[in-house]
């Protein structure tokens, strides 16, 4: 193939993967309004989708816990009206906020695994700055930019970037101390309330395994 076609190519689908990404610019004081700080360890949790029954990895995120928490979401479709985004992150993930986000993921078709590191609250901070800076996500980058960010943290600089959801994964459950949930829920009626509660900007939670009307 001649070399100009292959450098058109390359730059078309450079031009055709931005064009997936969906930029969002939360205002200052929305983050401000929306900003938790949890009583929990600093931590950096790896949420990996899976299907249900092959196994095949349909997503990654993170969630940090250190001056604040933020859910990096990159190519998500995960939203609420409470919720300030800039860029994939998302600010402001209390209690009730992390049970949405695994509810809106595990459903009768997929289960959620939670692996947690327990951190520094400097790596924590880090960790947090790595995913402000990595920008909007393109479709199907989610482990790509999930890899990406962690490569620039102390101690998670061995990350893949490739789009295996499932080897990001492999390659977290590796380090040193890691910590697993598994999530699963098997009543997509009960999934699909809480989304419509969701999308009318009420703020529901969880009490003694059931979901009631609670402050965010």
């Amino acid at each position: 193939m001649p070399m100009q076609r292959r450098a058109f190519l390359a730059l078309s689908l450079t031009a055709a993967l931005a064009a997936c990404a969906e930029p969002r610019w939360a205002d200052d004081e929305a983050l401000r309004r929306a900003r938790f700080v949890s009583n929990e360890p600093p931590s950096i949790t790896l949420f990996t989708v899976i299907g249900i029954p092959r196994g095949e990895g349909g997503h990654s995120a993170l969630m940090i816990n250190g001056s604040q928490r933020v859910i990096y979401d990159p190519a998500g479709s995960w939203e609420h009206p409470q919720i300030p985004e800039r860029n994939d992150v998302l600010y402001g993930i209390t209690d009730n906020f992390k049970r949405f986000y695994i509810d809106y993921h595990a459903r009768s078709t997929y289960w959620v695994a939670e692996d947690t590191v327990y951190v520094s609250r400097e790596v924590a901070d880090a960790a947090i700055r790595a995913v402000e800076a990595q920008g909007a996500s393109p479709k199907s980058y989610c482990a790509v930019n999930s890899g990406q960010a962690l490569q620039s943290v102390p101690g998670f600089e061995g990350a893949p970037d490739g789009y295996s959801p499932l080897k990001l994964r492999q390659w977290f459950l590796t380090l040193p101390g890691v910590q697993s949930k598994r999530h699963q829920d098997g009543d997509p009626a009960n999934n699909h309330d809480v989304l419509l509660r969701q999308k009318d900007g009420s703020v529901e939670g969880y009490r003694d395994g059931h979901l009631v009307r609670a402050p965010g």
